[in-house]
């Protein structure tokens, strides 16, 4: 189920792209003042704005909604997790502590607490 959806939210990417592409900017009226009259517009005078809109409304509200159930499906979803796989590591024993640690100072040239005195 999820593989056929990422497969039609990669489709609804594409199409929403290429929509989008399609649409006219604001700035595009210039060719009509050198002679480009809206009568030779592939919609008619008016059609592009409403049927391109309509459809890139209807196109985006696909992509949210597919996007939503992959993230959904993304969150729940039942399976082997690798925090579950994850084995703690086994750490080495822990050392005793040093006379150092222990707050004994160690004097140099006198024999320390875990050593016997030289004879």
């Amino acid at each position: 189920m999820p593989f056929a959806i990422g497969v039609i939210h990669i489709f609804v990417c594409f199409l929403l792209i290429l929509i989008v592409l399609l649409q006219t900017g604001k700035g595009a009226d210039i060719g009509a003042a050198f002679g480009g009259g809206s009568s030779q517009t592939l919609f008619g005078s008016a059609g592009p704005a409403g049927f391109l809109a309509k459809i890139t409304t209807i196109i985006a509200i696909i992509f949210m909604v597919t996007s939503i159930g992959l993230a959904y499906l993304s969150s729940h979803r039942s399976g082997a997790s690798v925090m579950k796989e994850a084995t703690p590591k086994k750490t080495a024993p822990a050392l005793p502590p040093t006379p150092v640690e222990k707050g004994i100072p160690i004097v140099p040239g006198q024999p320390g607490p875990a050593q016997p005195p030289a004879k």
